[in-house]
């Protein structure tokens, strides 16, 4: 079964394009509205990209007799490069901030960013992170996003528990015990004790968190 990309709603934009032209210049088709994408820089240094992906992102302006006097699509809920339409939900992972009428400074804008320019937006912010990072000798990993394993039973048992699994399970109610043997020597039975107290203290640290009360020894000789 194959999925079409349907173009996005250009309100008010008919003569607008919506990417599907393949004489339109790099520039031109970044621009434009269309499905989701890496922008592909035309040159090499770090520096040069910022200023081509800055100029990719710039509010879309009105013109008249080829002079810009102002911005054509500041509206709510719509982009201000390319026009399409997009309300964004709160929780979406890839709502961008508000658009700049600069980029990287400037007002605010009333507009926002549709899904295409989002990814360029992240792009040029991952772009100016990494220069940050190599003007002062930082390393940088950009940002991969991987798909999550949504089936708990693909990942197969636990052979093994950390430090921190076994204080925040232990902190839960949960005890916690290593495998015995038949011949435990010192250092063993030393490890094992470690790990019970530090379990132990976890637990009366939530129960302390949670309000619990310590009741002393003749507290609890006149309760009962």
């Amino acid at each position: 079964m194959s999925i079409q990309f349907q173009p996005p709603s250009l309100i008010g934009a008919q003569s607008a394009h919506t990417g599907s032209n393949p004489f339109l210049d790099r520039f031109s088709a970044a621009r434009a509205a269309g499905a989701i994408m890496l922008y592909d820089f035309k040159s090499v240094k770090p520096k040069k990209r910022l200023k081509e992906i800055i100029k990719v992102l710039m509010p879309e302006k009105k013109r008249f007799l080829k002079f810009p006097y102002k911005f054509k699509y500041n509206l709510k809920d719509r982009c201000v490069v390319c026009g399409s339409q997009k309300i964004w939900e709160a929780g979406d992972s890839m709502r961008p901030p508000l658009p700049l009428h600069k980029v990287r400074k400037g007002y605010p804008m009333r507009g926002t960013y549709c899904e295409k320019h989002s990814q360029i937006h992240r792009q040029y912010e991952m772009l100016e992170q990494q220069i940050l990072a190599d003007e002062h000798g930082l390393s940088f990993s950009a940002y991969i996003p991987s798909v999550k394993n949504l089936n708990p039973l693909s990942s197969g048992p636990l052979l093994g528990l950390k430090q921190i699994d076994i204080q925040s399970l232990s902190s839960l109610g949960w005890s916690i015990h290593p495998p015995s043997s038949n011949s435990e020597s010192k250092e063993e039975e030393l490890f094992r004790l470690i790990i019970e107290n530090n379990g132990i203290n976890e637990r009366i640290k939530t129960l302390l968190t949670e309000g619990a009360k310590v009741v002393s020894g003749s507290e609890q000789e006149e309760v009962e």
